[in-house]
């Protein structure tokens, strides 16, 4: 079997700040014809952050489209400035938390939701990371608290449903993992 949709036509029908819908009528395989709805998406960056101590970096927000609040590792959307996936992560790690780090190292990346969006997220891990004295401005849409926690501490907040985002979710396995190769060693 061939796995390709042909795009017959595609319609924008809204151009946001962050996103943009199309909806798309497409040719099946088989010959048949079918709408797609796509959320087309800049990319974005998220950074697994980690203090001296061991603790992990994340911030704390309302989220709007799930009406709750949401414990997350820092993340943003790349913007028009940013050549790589890198730049992203060192800008928003320095706006969301005030730090900067020393080590940079990529995780992995991966498509968010493919089945209705093109977003594209890239993960790395920050070390060495340092307080800065005149940190880059959060966007002013932003309320966000700091907070640094422990590996249990993190598991916790993910029991009381506080940690639910894929990227976060995603880097508590990761850490988990990181733990049980440390232990291995």
């Amino acid at each position: 079997m061939e796995f390709f949709e042909e795009t017959v036509s595609e319609k924008s029908i809204y151009k946001g700040n962050v996103t943009e819908y199309t909806v798309q009528e497409v040719r099946l395989p088989d010959g048949k014809l079918a709408q797609r709805e796509i959320v087309r998406h800049a990319g974005a960056s998220a950074v697994i952050p980690f203090t001296q101590d061991g603790r992990m970096v994340l911030v704390k927000q309302y989220r709007k489209a799930i009406e709750q609040l949401s414990v997350e590792i820092p993340a943003g959307i790349k913007d028009e400035v940013d050549d790589t996936g890198l730049v992203t992560a060192k800008r928003e790690l320095e706006e969301e938390t005030g730090y900067q780090a020393d080590e940079w190292e990529f995780v992995t990346s991966f498509f968010s939701t493919p089945g209705f969006t093109d977003e594209y997220l890239e993960i790395y891990e920050a070390t060495g990371l340092k307080k800065v004295d005149n940190p880059l401005e959060m966007d002013d849409d932003e309320a966000i608290e700091l907070i640094e926690v422990t590996f249990d501490e993190a598991w916790d907040l993910y029991g009381q449903k506080l940690i639910r985002d894929s990227k976060t979710v995603f880097a508590l396995f990761y850490w988990k993992m990181k733990k049980l190769q440390e232990s291995l060693s």
